[in-house]
């Protein structure tokens, strides 16, 4: 058995107009860059390798986005890249899209308690590196998508002609850009290290990697 009151039917009203408003109006589907820095968003500990590194495989021209999923080391786990539609932005749009993108390249993470892997989104445009309203809906669409994958939410980043830039850590660079050509896939990641064995084995090794 459960208890409980019943809305007035003014107050009902009120509230499915105010949902009705909302789910019409893309403007309610965006996050102001003060939205985003109070979000509590990770800052990637090097952003320039994760940039490169995007740009490398997916290779953006202007309209692209590219979402990445990255391990707690920052390893790519996962990407993938789409052509945004040239349709008004709509940060519920985005999500989809988003969603869609990531639910073909990794498994979820929804039965975690919490989030060990985080999702960003290179998005390559016009313009400079300034917050737009279709920043806006993509931080919207890219959170929410995040949540409904079980990631955390990470950063979100412009590449345009004048370079690239993390929105909401002032952090940036002129290359990669919209039109430069990538960098040698294996020099945007650093080499792995070589193995910690001990006795004539590591000596060995280090023979080799001095030849």
């Amino acid at each position: 058995m459960t208890f409980g009151f019943a809305p007035s039917s003014a107050a009902s009203t009120s509230t499915s107009a105010d949902l009705s408003a909302a789910s019409t109006n893309p403007l309610t589907r965006m996050l102001e860059p003060s939205e985003w820095a109070a979000a509590g968003i990770p800052l990637l500990c090097n952003p320039r390798e994760v940039v490169s590194g995007l740009h490398s495989r997916h290779r953006p021209r202007p309209a692209t986005a590219v979402v990445a999923v990255l391990d707690p080391d920052e390893r790519v786990c996962a990407s993938a890249s789409f052509t945004r539609r040239p349709t008004p932005a709509d940060g519920w749009m985005f999500r989809n899209s988003l969603l869609a993108q990531l639910r073909r390249v990794i498994p979820h993470d929804l039965r975690r308690r919490t989030p060990v892997r985080t999702a960003v989104l290179l998005y390559c445009r016009e313009g400079d590196g300034h917050w737009t309203e279709e920043d806006g809906a993509w931080m919207w669409g890219l959170r929410d998508a995040c949540t409904l994958h079980g990631l955390r939410c990470g950063a979100y980043i412009t590449l345009t002609r004048d370079g690239w830039q993390v929105l909401g850590e002032g952090r940036g660079g002129r290359r990669p850009n919209a039109d430069s050509s990538p960098e040698p896939f294996g020099l945007s990641e650093a080499p792995p290290p070589l193995p910690r064995t001990g006795g004539a084995a590591s000596e060995v090794l280090r023979r080799a990697a001095a030849r």
